[in-house]
């Protein structure tokens, strides 16, 4: 991944926050879990595939406290190739969410699509700035 796409998703966390300003003295960059899901769809799946996710995705944001992003996203040169940007307030938060009912149905109906899946693990380089790009969505 080029470090100009893995830019763009570093900030397109704010988008998924739903405006809602992030108080910093309750925010921990290393208590956080932050992943990229890197997701290859079947093609012909890739239309269900999608609604799927957009479901567990705000569900997952909406009613999980501990959620902060679950921002999906495709390649423009390759729609079958999806992005997820994750953020869980802790290992906790995202133990939680694997046990949620939302989550259960979105990995067990999508599962027959996916050709591969690859979790990639990132650490916040400046915890100081990520709270203020919360408070610019309206």
């Amino acid at each position: 991944m080029g470090k100009i796409s893995l830019l763009v998703m570093i900030l397109t966390i704010c988008v998924s926050c739903g405006g809602k300003e992030q108080n910093s003295k309750n925010f921990d960059s290393e208590e956080m879990i932050i992943r990229l899901s890197e997701i290859d769809i079947k093609p012909e799946h890739l239309e269900e595939y999608i609604s799927i996710l957009k479901e567990e995705s705000r569900a997952s944001v909406e009613l999980e406290p501990g959620v902060i992003s679950i921002y999906p996203m495709q390649l423009k040169e390759n729609p079958a190739q999806i992005r997820i940007l994750e953020i869980y307030k802790d290992r906790k938060a995202y133990e939680s969410h694997l046990e949620t009912p939302h989550f259960k149905h979105y990995k067990t109906s999508t599962l027959k699509m996916v050709d591969s899946l690859k979790l990639i693990d990132m650490n916040a380089l400046d915890s100081e700035t990520m709270p203020m790009l919360f408070k610019k969505i309206k």
